[in-house]
Parts: structure tokens; C-alpha cells; sequence
């Protein structure tokens, strides 16, 4: 067989896997580096065309999985295959093609800022976390310039805390300049973000829409463990001695839905024992990570942190294999959710008035009738006990197959 007989079946079946596995371990699994040029975007989330392709042929009846020796991933080849298929595939820059969250996260930590004695100017990262809200919630990439202009002027006057006057033409050429944002509908060079007067005529007469590049806004919009990464990469690297949280309320990024994935069809299904284990080691890093910089920054607001429960409860879910924690579970329902997935809800053991933690190794996946008896059950105090112990060994032990 031939890369004419990949169908179109075949290649969503490699990007579910993709999904399914993340992008990291999937093109290790096949042996891809990363698309440098092309890449393929599916309901707004982008993959690396040529593993696509290479691991599309594995699943055609009989065949295996073909190596990048073996074949193109240019235009006359894999590119083609997935354009004649129907499959939309967009060129972007090396820099923009490399987008995956390690990389996004080093690439924020390198962001050239101007400084302060107080720390590094908000700017870019205000405009960023912006952005990745406005992907959490599903709208548009690209917005016009004055659209830009008038939320990030808003944010900057009220977040601006290191003195950021309300310039939002500032950060977005800064952020362009790294690759990291779009503007199109322009004519000629973009300038740097240097000057005032220039740069007010520049926007005045260009109007350029602007928005993420669009294979970093699919990233944070796709994955709600690269989003908690960013978010908290940004966070930690610009926010010493600051309090985020009113900024993070108001682009809508301190909740729990900042660590989930967006819904689609067949999410629901058995999940590869390997990823699963290492999906579960980097969502616990990260709350480990959270947990570790609010150590030593106590605040009296909040003891609940969305950047630390979010990450924390989707790695219990991927824990427990789709089933109750509770050993002593008389039997979970049989009905799933609109989505396909087990009615489980995940609870801390130890409350976190009473001095616990947002972390797996305290907290269960529970049905139903278990997490009743566990919160308001005669026998809730034995139980509690019991959970515990149980929360720690299965955080010792990793994900259970599902």
C-alpha cells in the first residue's frame, strides 16, 4: 500500500491518538521530530502533518506505521494527501511550528521585558494571559485592533501594578516580534515596540487584526494541562511579590475549568496505560510546583487555588481508571455523562479548612453514594480514614488502567 490509500478515517484515527497520547509521546512513539513547516488543523487544534500521515498508514488493514525515512511531508506528498482529503494544513514559521507547552514554557521564561526595581513590567505578560482566557472560553483568535486596544488598555490601568501605562501597542509588538502573536490585514514591515507617536500612527493606519499565533492559541485552547503550564509559568516569572489573582478572576482563569480539555465527540474510551501514567506525573508536577511558590507566600484570601485544584482533580480522574476510590464501593452506576464518562466526583479527604491539601495524594474519586456517606454518612469518619490511606498509596502507585 501506498500513501494514496490513507483515507480519511485513517488519519482521525491518528489524530485521536494524538489527542489521546499528547503530542510529545506520540511523536516519540513513531519517531517524528516536529513539523517545522506544515501542520494539520483540526476543529482548531493543530498537529504535526507528516506523523500524522506516518501513523495513519499503521492504520490501514495489515499495514504498519511509516518511518520519516520512508516518505515526504511536503507539499507533494503528505501535504497533498491530507489537502486532497479535505484537511486543512497551514504553513507557519519554525518558531511558531515548535509550539508545544515545554517549549511555550521556555519560551516565557526568555520573553525580553523592561524592568523595574519593583520586577519586570506587566505588559506582555497582562496581554498574554488575556489571551489564553479568551481561548478557555472558545472565542475567536483574531480580534480587531481596536477590540485589542480597548480590553488591554482596561487591564493594563487596572493590573498594570509595576506603573504599565494603558499602551497596548506596546506588548502586542513585543509579543509579535517573539513570535508569539499574529496581525494580519497589514501592509509592510511591522515596527518594534519602540517609540510613541510611530507606533500610535502605525496602529491609527494599519488597524491591523491581531490574536496568539495560531499554533500556540491551539495549544492553551486545546489542552488544559499545557494552558495550567503557561499559566503558571507567566505567573511565577512576572508576579513575585504580587497578587495575581484579581487579574487571573478577571480574564477568567481562576477556576477549575482553566485545567480542562474542551469537549469533543469520543473523548470517552480506554486510555493508553504509558500516557496515562505520564499525563499523571506532569499534572501532579504541576501542583506541585503551585503548591511549593504559594509555600512560601501565604494568603489569607483563599486557601482554595484553582491553579492547583484544577490540575489536582484531572489527575486523580486519570488515576483511577473510571472507578470509585472507595474499596469498600457497594458499586458504582452504570450511567455515564453526556460526554461518555464514569459519574465520579473528586473530594478532598481532608477538608482544606481543616488543613488540607489540594493535592492527589489527598483527595478521591468518588460515586455518587460513596461521596454522601464520605460527607454527611454516620459512618464518614471511619471512611475518611480509610480514604486517606487509600489516596496515598494509589498517588504512590499511578493511574489504574481503565
Amino acid at each position: 500500500m501506498t500513501l494514496a490509500d490513507i483515507g480519511a478515517a485513517q488519519v482521525m484515527q491518528a489524530v485521536e491518538e494524538f489527542d489521546r497520547l499528547g503530542r510529545r509521546a506520540f511523536l516519540e512513539r513513531y519517531g517524528f521530530g516536529p513539523s517545522r513547516t506544515y501542520r494539520l488543523v483540526v476543529d482548531g487544534r493543530s498537529y504535526d502533518s507528516k506523523a500524522i500521515v506516518g501513523a495513519a498508514h499503521g492504520h490501514l488493514p495489515g499495514q504498519r506505521p511509516l518511518k520519516p525515512s520512508e516518505f515526504s511531508g511536503g507539499l507533494d506528498h503528505a501535504v497533498r494527501l491530507l489537502t486532497d482529503l479535505g484537511f486543512r494544513v497551514e504553513r507557519s514559521s519554525a518558531v511558531e511550528a515548535d509550539a508545544d507547552a515545554d517549549r511555550l514554557v521556555e519560551r516565557i521564561a526568555k520573553l525580553r521585558v523592561a524592568s523595574t526595581v519593583g520586577g519586570p513590567r506587566l505588559y506582555q505578560p497582562i496581554t498574554l494571559l488575556w489571551a489564553v482566557g479568551r481561548a478557555l472560553r472558545g472565542e475567536p483568535r483574531m480580534l480587531s485592533w481596536e477590540e485589542t486596544a480597548t480590553a488591554l488598555r482596561g487591564l493594563l490601568g487596572r493590573h498594570g501594578l509595576r506603573g504599565e501605562r494603558p499602551r497596548p501597542d506596546y506588548p502586542v509588538l513585543a509579543l509579535h516580534r517573539a513570535g508569539l502573536w499574529s496581525l494580519e490585514g497589514h501592509t509592510g514591515e511591522v515596527p518594534s515596540a519602540h517609540g510613541d507617536a510611530a507606533l500610535h500612527q502605525w496602529f491609527s493606519e494599519q488597524r491591523p487584526e491581531g490574536g496568539l499565533a495560531a499554533p500556540v492559541h491551539a495549544l492553551v485552547a486545546g489542552s488544559g494541562q499545557a494552558r495550567v503550564a503557561v499559566v503558571g509559568a507567566i505567573v511565577e516569572r512576572f508576579f513575585d511579590g504580587l497578587d495575581e489573582v484579581p487579574l487571573l478572576e478577571e480574564v477568567g482563569l481562576y477556576e477549575d475549568s482553566v485545567a480542562d480539555d474542551p469537549v469533543h465527540d469520543g473523548d470517552a474510551g480506554p486510555v493508553d496505560p504509558v500516557a496515562a501514567a505520564a499525563q499523571y506525573e506532569k499534572w501532579c508536577a504541576l501542583v506541585d510546583r503551585r503548591e511549593a511558590r504559594d509555600g512560601v507566600r501565604y494568603r489569607e484570601r483563599t486557601v482554595r487555588d484553582p491553579l492547583r485544584s484544577g490540575p489536582a482533580r484531572r489527575a486523580v480522574l486519570i488515576r483511577c481508571g473510571d472507578r470509585c476510590e472507595n474499596p469498600e464501593c457497594p458499586g458504582q452506576p452504570d450511567d455515564r455523562t453526556d460526554r461518555g464518562l464514569p459519574l465520579l466526583e473528586v473530594d478532598h479527604v481532608v477538608e482544606l479548612a481543616a488543613g488540607g491539601r489540594d493535592h492527589p495524594s489527598q483527595m478521591v474519586a468518588l460515586c455518587p453514594n460513596c461521596h454522601a456517606v464520605k460527607t454527611r454518612g454516620r459512618s464518614r469518619d471511619r471512611l475518611r480514614e480509610i480514604l486517606l490511606e487509600v489516596a496515598l498509596e494509589r498517588h504512590r502507585r499511578g493511574p489504574l488502567p481503565s
